[in-house]
């Protein structure tokens, strides 16, 4: 007989989501309870019970000191160098020894509280980060031989055809090959509105799909989705610190040995020099120590530029470091690529001009009916435009594709020519409605000639249009008092054309890739910090030229790689308000630093005077140290 098989209860255990949820807040806990016990301590010691008193500010110690402690001393021993968090270990001892159980316990309660305040900004600003992780599927639907099969994202490869249902987030970008539906980008460019996409849209890892269901055919590997691509971008910027920063890191360490070497000169000076009794002396020092540490001074930077950081990467501002940041709030020009930045990249049909007797209609009808089958730009642009139209096509009988020069064919029995002057005749083409082709072109459009068996039957005027938001983008900028200019490898004509309708302050034309980053030298020689935007291969070396280099999120990948902004939705306008974000950034790190310095200074006189306690002096020195984090945090609110 089988003996019976029993489970066994499971041990209890600490739920795991419990310690996730309260990990990021051990730090504040730690200060919360070493306040409690110093308050303990403090009614201990007024009902004489000096033992347990002093027991209980032990404790207080090393419960609210032991985080900063442990970090002063491993960047020490790492370092080589002495820190901020040192002194403060220094100051907290000395107060000890002399007796000073309370303030010694204070300074730690206060700089434990800063310190909680600092890691809640570091956390705070790692929550895109984290948000962002948490909107990557797990799993995919492929479908594979007309199967619908579970698989994990990191088994997809591109081509690989997957099924979105509604309700759930886009594994991978993709195209759709299959259905329509809108969906919500907000977690990737910042667009709160749902956008809707058809079959051949693009999209992105990570969006909602709202509506319908889709398939999609991965044209990524995972590694290489803008999701992705975001997570790198704000991972870079959050570890690369800005010229500041680095200046009071340095700065910190001999500071640090300074403020060491004077401490240990007042020990004994004061006493010989001034007469001033031992326990007054050693008392000075110890405040001294206290109130001459730089921890405002220090927190000045950091928790203001992580918060701009992540400010920026919640409404589609990558930046990949606090230097580019803080380089933006001084631009004094900015140059931009044409083609893609100012406009749209696509040419559109702006003007349609017929011959009398011959309706719109009938000429785009036509028209878009031999262009189908070609595949130039332009062809692409006036069927789309003849399609909006309610054009309903034709197949041509015949035609011939006449390379640099057109398409001939022909319709119903009758020759149908489309392309260039020369090729329906160039006199006739010219002549055609008063010059009608050439006023078309002094406004930088590019005009395509139409002749059927009576002659010119129309031409059609085509330019690559300027983007909705591109003039607000230009008013912004002029606003902030930065001058703007245009670099196109277009013609002068085209040139001319867009920069009046965008508003843009001067244009350079014909520019190759070299030729922009010479009058991006010019313009740095000119104006001091020069930012450039750009999406093209053909504008990198350019990006990495400027002062600031902004790519289009949209733009080519070398073109993300080299900048050092990138606009997740192709948001120029979204430059003036990094513009505006840096400038408060800056701003604010000169009251933290002013106000910071100020503090130490009046703190250190006021000792020297005899006329500063030690309470007072903890009090100061942590509770500015205090509002300058809180005034950095400012810059997390929209």
């Amino acid at each position: 007989m089988l003996a019976e098989t029993k489970t066994l209860p499971e041990p209890a255990s600490v739920d795991p989501t419990l310690l996730d949820k309260v990990k990021p807040h051990l730090e504040l806990i730690a200060a919360l309870l070493s306040g409690v016990l110093i308050l303990t301590g403090w009614l201990l010691s007024k009902e004489d019970f000096s033992t347990a008193s002093v027991i209980i500010y032990l404790a207080a110690y090393m419960i609210g000191g032991y985080a900063k402690a442990k970090e002063g001393i491993e960047d020490t021993i790492e370092n080589k160098e002495l820190n901020v968090e040192m002194l403060m270990i220094l100051a907290a001892i000395g107060s000890a020894i002399i007796g000073y159980w309370t303030e010694g316990a204070i300074l730690i309660f206060i700089f434990a509280l800063s310190g909680a305040l600092e890691t809640y900004t570091m956390n705070k600003s790692h929550k895109e980060i984290s948000a962002l992780m948490d909107l990557q599927p797990e799993n995919a639907l492929r479908i594979k031989n007309d199967v619908e099969e579970v698989v994990p994202v990191a088994a997809l490869l591109v081509g690989d055809r997957i099924l979105v249902k509604p309700g759930e987030r886009v594994p991978s970008d993709g195209r759709i090959i299959e259905g329509q539906t809108n969906l919500d980008e907000a977690a990737i460019t910042g667009e709160s509105i749902p956008v809707s996409k058809k079959e051949d849209d693009e999209v992105y890892a990570g969006t909602v799909n709202l509506r319908g269901s889709i398939i999609v055919e991965m044209t990524k590997p995972q590694s290489e989705t803008l999701f992705q691509k975001i997570i790198k971008l704000v991972q870079s910027a959050q570890s690369e610190k800005s010229p500041s920063q680095q200046f009071i890191e340095r700065f910190e360490g001999k500071y640090v040995k300074t403020v060491l070497i004077v401490v240990g000169l007042m020990l004994f000076v004061p006493h010989f020099a001034l007469g001033w009794s031992w326990q007054e002396t050693f008392y000075r020092a110890m405040i001294l120590l206290v109130v001459a540490s730089p921890c405002a001074l220090v927190a000045s930077i950091m928790p203001a530029t992580l918060s701009a950081i992540s400010n920026g990467a919640r409404h589609g501002i990558l930046f990949k470091g606090g230097v580019h940041l803080e380089n933006l709030g001084n631009l004094k020009a900015i140059a931009f690529d044409k083609t893609g930045t100012l406009t749209k990249g696509k040419p559109e049909v702006t003007d349609v001009v017929t011959r009398n007797g011959l309706s719109e209609e009938d000429l785009l009808q036509n028209v878009a009916s031999i262009e189908k089958f070609s595949n130039h730009p332009l062809a692409a642009a006036i069927v789309h435009f003849a399609l909006g139209k309610g054009a309903e096509l034709i197949k041509p009988e015949k035609m011939e594709d006449v390379p640099g020069y057109g398409v001939r064919a022909e319709i119903t029995g009758s020759e149908w020519k489309v392309g260039k002057a020369d090729f329906v005749g160039r006199q006739e083409a010219e002549n055609f409605h008063n010059g009608a082709a050439f006023l078309l072109a002094e406004q930088g459009k590019t005009v395509v000639f139409v002749r059927d068996q009576h002659g010119i039957a129309g031409v059609l005027a085509l330019k690559d249009t300027v983007r909705d938001e591109t003039i607000k983008a230009i008013q912004e900028l002029k606003k902030e008092g930065i001058h703007t200019i245009m670099l196109t490898g277009d013609s002068q004509k085209t040139a001319t054309a867009i920069a009046e309708e965008s508003g843009i302050d001067a244009y350079i034309a014909e520019c190759l890739p070299e030729t922009k980053v010479d009058e991006l030298k010019k313009l740095k020689a000119q104006y001091g910090t020069v930012a450039m935007v750009g999406d093209g291969i053909n504008d990198a070396p350019a990006l990495a030229t400027a002062s600031v280099g902004i790519a289009m999120g949209e733009g080519t990948d070398v073109a993300l790689e080299t900048a050092d902004i990138v606009l997740m939705k192709n948001d120029l306008p979204r430059i003036a308000e990094a513009v505006k974000l840096s400038k408060k950034m800056n701003k604010i790190i000169k009251q933290n630093v002013v106000f910071s310095i100020a503090v130490i200074m009046l703190l250190i006189v006021s000792n020297f005077m005899q006329s500063l306690a030690l309470p007072m002096g903890v009090i100061g020195h942590e509770g500015s140290t205090i509002l300058v984090i809180l005034n950095g945090l400012r810059l997390l609110r929209s």
